[in-house]
């Protein structure tokens, strides 16, 4: 999507500013013993209230209004009654919705108390990755920017990227040109961010992992079970000289 009017840009930090405040709200709520899909269902529960529609039941027909993944599970993963959250988990949490026709993506992870050490570790560089990417975004750079900035960052610090998994255009829909933003160097990829442009930047950064597979269930992508993954991710509005990140939290 490109923002062309004032109320584009309006409806989309309205449903930015709900899936933030929606990630926020389930990750306050994680409690060791509960399920991902009691998890799942108080943040349904949330965006229902604040009158948004899950994207993902939307747009896919996916078993669950947001994407809840445990441990080695990278990505989509299925919120269930039989996965329990326990003590030392990482567990990541992707809160996408729509609202009035614009879509907003949100995701983070975390770490059940008490953490571990190299999970943390994962956390902070993960998210100094996602920084770091947002920082080169503008109106004319080179889309491949965003991957070599996150790959700078996972590499400099021993760690590896997701390679089939890659940020993406939003907006009016949940998935839109450019469609597979990488999150690592591709000399080949020469196109250019737009000024207007609506995009979001999801590094998957790993301890040791490239790629993910797809689990029996068709949905839940999983890296091996040695291996952690952690995202972070914002959708934004490429400016002339900046991105206006529109998923920002409200204070708690």
């Amino acid at each position: 999507m490109i923002v062309k009017t004032e109320a584009d840009l309006e409806g989309l930090k309205k449903i930015g500013k709900i899936v933030a405040n929606c990630l926020q709200y389930m990750a306050g709520k994680i409690e060791p013993g509960m399920s991902t899909k009691e998890l799942d269902n108080l943040g349904g529960k949330y965006l229902e209230l604040h009158g948004a529609k899950s994207g993902p039941m939307a747009v896919y027909n996916f078993p669950g209004y947001n994407c809840i993944s445990l441990n080695h599970e990278v990505a989509h993963g299925v919120p269930s009654d039989t996965k329990k959250i326990q003590k030392g988990d990482l567990i990541n949490i992707d809160v996408s919705a729509e609202l009035g026709g614009y879509f907003a993506d949100n995701g983070g992870s975390f770490t059940v108390p008490p953490g571990k050490k190299a999970d943390e570790e994962l956390l902070k560089i993960t998210r100094l990755a996602l920084d770091t990417a947002i920082k080169a975004v503008k109106a004319g750079e080179l889309i491949s920017v965003i991957g070599y900035n996150i790959e700078k960052v996972a590499k400099a610090h021993g760690y590896t990227v997701i390679e089939n998994l890659g940020s993406h255009g939003v907006g009016r829909s949940l998935h839109e040109e450019p469609k597979f933003i990488a999150s690592y160097y591709d000399k080949d990829d020469r196109r250019k961010l737009k000024e207007g442009h609506v995009i979001t930047i999801e590094p998957f950064v790993s301890t040791g992992a490239r790629f993910v597979d797809e689990e029996s269930d068709n949905w839940t992508l999983v890296s091996g079970k040695n291996h952690r993954t952690a995202q972070f991710e914002h959708t934004m509005v490429v400016m002339k000289d900046r991105a206006l990140i529109v998923t920002i939290p409200d204070p708690v």
